[in-house]
């Protein structure tokens, strides 16, 4: 996938296929411009490594080489955690230096604002210090930069990387994250000024968050109720109080979410769409996703879906690890905890206008890094 995808409609013509993505051949690359960034989410660690392709017409566009992750919850800040972390982001940072040979000063590291502000919020900023110190002692660089990225640079990086310079002024960009939520949009017409979107509430916080609430009813239907009230509070204290101050809809045509469960719910949705990189939806639709994943959670694997597809031009093997794939990294009341803040900040901008259109976009996690990269190449 290039960097600059196109925004296309009503119909996606992106031929892109993650699962492809993640077993390229290496032949198929050129070496010399290959760059890898690893992040340190609140979930665990992802590995993007990504070929920079140069063209004074066009500008710089990026190909997603490999796409990986490795699921460690470092947000927990147990001893636990923090050494699958640690051993997660060394393993990652051997696999781009030594399985792809891309040199150490073209290799990115950054702990995500995600991360900075849990830490913040339970006094453990020490563990990060301590982290990434532990880090470059255990590949052996004591002066290699290990960024914490602040929400807004997180933001505008993922903004520069993912949404096309023909669709750059309106579209406004929400990622939700596993500890977080970021976006925003460029108000001007220009990339001077970006206005800030942020929530305090992720995916695995939402989830952490009703499972304390959830007492000693460990049902999913409890589940299911608790979560409701919990992200009905998100929405009154901070998701609504933050879209009006947005001002993003005067100029914002087009609402695009990235993240992890937009990749999931976009993949379960629509298995058929499995090539394209984004996946035009309504509120209806992930609605009713909700509610299969709270009621009849089995017609979302993979058999069932696959079966659902029927016959036809369908590639229902990379089809099939794709399902895999998300349901390896969400289990049911993850993604549910996920969808439902999701539907919460999309019903925000239902309500102010029935012309917006909701996208969802699979591969936003290689977005801060080509971006990052377009800065240090230019």
């Amino acid at each position: 996938m290039t960097k600059r995808f196109k925004l296309l409609f009503p119909v996606l013509c992106i031929v892109v296929s993650v699962t492809v993505a993640q077993t390229s051949n290496k032949a198929k690359y050129s070496a010399a411009n290959i760059y890898a960034g690893i992040e340190v989410g609140s979930k665990g660690v992802k590995l993007s490594i990504v070929e920079l392709k140069k063209s004074k017409e066009n500008g710089n566009s990026f190909s997603i080489v490999k796409d990986t992750s490795v699921n460690t919850d470092f947000i927990s800040f147990t001893k636990q955690t923090y050494d699958a972390t640690l051993s997660g982001l060394s393993s990652l940072f051997n696999v781009a230096l030594s399985n792809y040979s891309i040199p150490s000063k073209r290799i990115f590291t950054v702990i995500s604002s995600g991360v900075k502000i849990q830490a913040d919020k339970e006094n453990k900023k020490d563990w990060i210090n301590n982290f990434i110190n532990d880090f470059k002692q255990k590949i052996n660089e004591p002066d290699r930069i290990v960024e914490v990225v602040s929400v807004l640079q997180e933001a505008k990086l993922s903004h520069l990387g993912i949404v096309p310079l023909a669709r750059r002024y309106n579209t406004f960009l929400i990622d939700i994250g596993s500890g977080n939520t970021k976006g925003g949009f460029f108000p001007y017409g220009n990339d001077s000024e970006f206005y800030l979107f942020q929530l305090s509430w992720g995916t695995k916080s939402t989830a952490n968050a009703t499972e304390k609430l959830c007492t000693d009813d460990k049902s999913l239907a409890n589940y299911s109720r608790v979560l409701q009230r919990v992200t009905a509070g998100a929405e009154n204290s901070e998701i609504i109080y933050a879209v009006n101050l947005s001002g993003s809809y005067p100029v914002s045509d087009h609402i695009a979410f990235s993240g992890g469960i937009a990749w999931a719910t976009a993949t379960l949705i629509y298995p058929e769409l499995i090539n394209n990189a984004i996946v035009p939806v309504t509120y209806e639709d992930v609605e009713r996703f909700y509610k299969r994943l709270s009621e009849n959670y089995g017609s979302l694997s993979e058999t069932y879906l696959l079966n659902k597809m029927g016959e036809g031009l369908w590639d229902k093997k990379a089809t099939g690890a794709e399902i895999k794939r998300v349901h390896s990294v969400f289990d049911q009341r993850s993604m549910m905890a996920g969808t439902a803040l999701l539907l919460r900040i999309m019903r925000q901008f239902k309500s102010v206008s029935e012309a917006k259109q909701f996208y969802l976009v699979k591969n936003g996690q290689v977005g801060w890094v080509s971006a990052y990269v377009d800065q240090v190449v230019d």
